[in-house]
C-alpha cells in the first residue's frame, strides 16, 4: 500500500487530482441530500472542501490555483454562451430595474462595511477584506490591496489582513446568498413551480404561439394584386404558405397575383393574422393541409456555417424556389417572419414545398444533427483567450488609485455573451450543444468550489475562534444577508419580479457563480442565468470601485 500513501501525501499533480476528485464526489453527494425538498446543491462541494482542508490536506498551490481559475473561467464562459442569444432582448425589456436593484445591494453592502469600521472597531484593512469576502468578489480584494498600498504609513500587516478577512467571510458569503434565496422563498410563500409557469407565460406573451388561419379572398380591391403588395402584410410577421385556386394547391409566392375566391393559408402572430383576414376577406373552413397536392411540410435545422448570421431573404431562399418558410423555432420559442431574421446555429425552420425543393433548401441550410451536436473546439478556446485578455485589460479611472479590471470572471462572461450573440465570425461558430454546455458548466463550478474550500478550510476554524475571527464572521454575515433580504423584498413586493429572475439578480449582485449554480439547479428555465448576466457587468464594476472609495474615504 506504499503507492497509495505516496499518491495521497506526495506533492504531485496526481495527488491534487485525487484529492480534488474526492472533494468533488463527496460534495456532489452531500449536495444531493434534501430535507423537505431543500438541499445544498452544488454548494455542498464547498463544504466538503472546507472539511478536507480542515483535516490538514495540503496541495501544490500552483496546481490548485490553476484548477480554481480554470474552473471559474469554464463556468462563466458557458453561462455567457447560454444566455448570449437572448441577452440583449432581456436587457432592453427589464434591464433598468434589475440593474437598479443590484446596484442597491452593492451600495447597502458598502454602507454596512463602513458601519463596521466606524462603530464596531473593525480595522480598515479588515473592513476591505470583509466587503470583498462577504460579497464573494475576488477582483475587489485585489483592488482593495492596491488601494491600501497608496495610503500613508501602510504596514505589511495591513496588506495581509484583507486576504484573511476575505477567507473568513467568503464561505458564509457563498452560503449566505443561498440562504437568503431560501429565506425569501419560505417567508414570501413562493412556489417554484408556479414561478416557472409565470415565467413561461410571460415569455409566451412576449413571443406568442403562431396561429394558422385559412382565409378566402373576397376583397375585390385585391384582384390582380401581388401577394407581397397586400396592405399591412409587409413587416406584420404573417407568412402565406399555400394558395388554392380552382381546386389546385400550390406554394404561395411573393409575386403570386391574387384572385377573388382564392383560399390562402396564413401563419403568424394571432393579432397580425386577424388583421390580415380583415384586409383580405373571410375565414374559410377548407383545410389546405389535409390535401397537400404533392406538397410537403418539413422542419429544417440550421447547421451550415456559411449561412449563420444571414437572413433567408439575403440567401435568396424565396418562394420562387418552390419553398415557403412559415416559422422559425429558437430555444423552443416560435418566431414569426423567418425570412428577415438572422439565422443562428440550431434554429429550426418549418418549410412548405415540393420534395425536390425542400431537399435543396435542406442542403443549403445544413440540416445535419451530427454537425449540430459536434462541439466546436476552436471557437471555445478562442473565446476563452479573448475573455481572459479582456479581463486583464486595465481601465484607468480618474481619482482611482488602481486601474479597474473585469478579471477572470468578468472578461470571459462578457466575451461569451457578445460572441454567442454574433453567432459566427468567418469559419468560427459560437454555438455549443446544450449537453456539452451543461457538462462544462458543472465541471467548472465543481472544480472552482473544491479548491476554494480546500484553501479556506485549513485556517477557517482557527481564525474563526481566535482574535477577530468571530467579529469578522458576524459583520461579514450582516454585509451578505441584509442587502440581499432588503433587495429581495423590494424586488418581489414592489417591483413584482418573478422569483426565478430575482434569484439571478441576487446572485449577480454578489457576482457569485456558486449561487447562480444553485439558482439554476432549482429550475429548468433560463430565468436566473438571464438576470445574472444582465446585472453582472455593472455590479462587477461597482464593487471594484466601491471598495476603493471605502478605503480612500476612511483612510485617505
Amino acid at each position: 500500500m506504499l503507492w497509495v500513501r505516496q499518491l495521497l501525501l506526495e506533492d504531485s499533480v496526481a495527488q491534487v487530482m485525487v484529492v480534488v476528485g474526492l472533494v468533488a464526489a463527496t460534495g456532489i453527494a452531500l449536495g444531493s441530500l434534501k430535507f423537505r425538498g431543500v438541499g445544498l446543491g452544488v454548494a455542498g462541494v464547498l463544504f466538503a472542501g472546507l472539511a478536507f482542508g480542515h483535516f490538514g490536506v495540503s496541495l501544490n498551490s500552483s496546481v490548485t490555483e490553476f484548477i480554481r481559475e480554470f474552473g471559474l473561467i469554464l463556468f462563466v464562459y458557458t453561462i455567457g454562451v447560454q444566455v448570449g442569444p437572448g441577452f440583449f432582448a432581456s436587457l432592453k425589456r427589464n434591464g433598468a430595474p434589475l440593474n437598479f436593484l443590484a446596484a442597491g445591494v452593492v451600495v447597502l453592502g458598502a454602507i454596512l462595511a463602513w458601519g463596521a469600521y466606524r462603530f464596531l472597531n473593525v480595522d480598515l484593512a479588515g473592513t476591505a477584506g470583509l466587503f470583498s469576502g462577504a460579497t464573494t468578489n475576488t477582483p475587489s480584494l485585489g483592488a482593495a490591496q492596491e488601494a491600501l498600498r497608496r495610503l500613508p504609513e501602510v504596514t505589511r500587516e495591513m496588506l495581509t489582513t484583507p486576504a484573511l478577512a476575505y477567507a473568513v467571510s467568503y464561505p458564509f458569503g457563498v452560503v449566505g446568498i443561498i440562504l437568503a434565496m431560501l429565506v425569501l422563498r419560505v417567508a414570501l410563500r413562493i412556489s417554484v413551480k408556479e414561478e416557472e409557469k409565470c415565467f413561461r407565460a410571460e415569455r409566451a406573451l412576449l413571443h406568442p404561439q403562431l396561429e394558422t388561419l385559412h382565409v378566402r379572398v373576397t376583397n375585390a380591391n385585391l384582384e390582380g394584386m401581388e401577394l407581397a403588395a397586400v396592405p399591412g402584410l409587409e413587416g406584420s410577421g404573417v407568412v402565406v404558405s399555400r394558395i388554392q385556386r380552382e381546386g389546385s394547391i400550390s406554394v404561395a409566392r411573393s409575386d403570386t397575383r391574387l384572385r377573388t375566391g382564392d383560399i390562402l393559408l396564413a401563419v403568424g402572430p394571432p393579432a397580425a393574422v386577424e388583421n390580415f383576414r380583415v384586409v383580405v376577406g373571410e375565414s374559410s373552413k377548407v383545410d389546405l393541409r389535409t390535401d397537400p397536392d404533392g406538397l410537403e411540410v418539413r422542419r429544417i435545422v440550421v447547421t451550415r456555417k456559411i449561412v449563420i448570421g444571414r437572413t433567408l431573404a439575403s440567401l435568396g431562399m424565396e418562394a420562387s424556389g418552390g419553398v415557403r418558410f412559415t416559422r422559425m423555432s429558437r430555444s423552443e420559442i416560435d418566431l414569426p417572419d423567418p425570412m428577415n431574421r438572422r439565422l443562428q446555429a440550431g434554429d429550426v425552420l418549418t418549410a412548405v414545398g415540393d420534395p425536390a425543393a425542400l431537399d435543396e433548401a435542406a442542403r443549403g441550410l445544413g440540416n445535419s444533427m451530427k454537425d449540430l451536436n459536434a462541439p466546436q473546439m476552436i471557437p471555445l478556446f478562442v473565446g476563452i483567450v479573448l475573455g481572459v485578455a479582456l479581463g486583464s485589460l486595465p481601465v484607468f479611472i480618474p481619482t482611482m488609485p488602481a486601474p479597474v479590471k473585469l478579471g477572470l470572471a468578468g472578461g470571459p462572461l462578457i466575451v461569451a455573451i457578445l460572441l454567442s450573440h454574433i453567432g459566427r465570425i468567418g469559419p468560427m461558430v459560437w454555438y455549443m450543444p446544450p449537453n456539452a454546455n451543461a457538462m462544462l458548466r458543472e465541471l467548472g463550478i465543481v472544480l472552482f468550489l473544491s479548491v476554494v474550500g480546500l484553501k479556506a478550510g485549513g485556517q477557517f476554524l482557527e481564525t474563526l475562534l481566535v482574535g477577530d475571527g468571530l467579529r469578522w464572521l458576524l459583520c461579514g454575515a450582516a454585509i451578505t444577508l441584509l442587502p440581499l433580504l432588503v433587495a429581495g423584498i423590494i424586488g418581489r413586493l414592489f417591483l413584482r419580479l418573478n422569483y426565478l429572475t430575482l434569484t439571478g439578480v441576487l446572485a449577480g449582485s454578489m457576482t457569485d457563480p456558486p449561487a447562480l449554480a444553485f439558482a439554476n439547479s432549482t429550475t429548468s428555465t433560463p430565468a436566473p442565468a438571464l438576470a445574472y448576466a444582465t446585472v453582472y457587468p455593472l455590479t462587477m464594476l461597482l464593487r471594484v470601485i466601491a471598495v476603493q472609495i471605502l478605503i480612500l474615504a476612511t483612510g485617505g
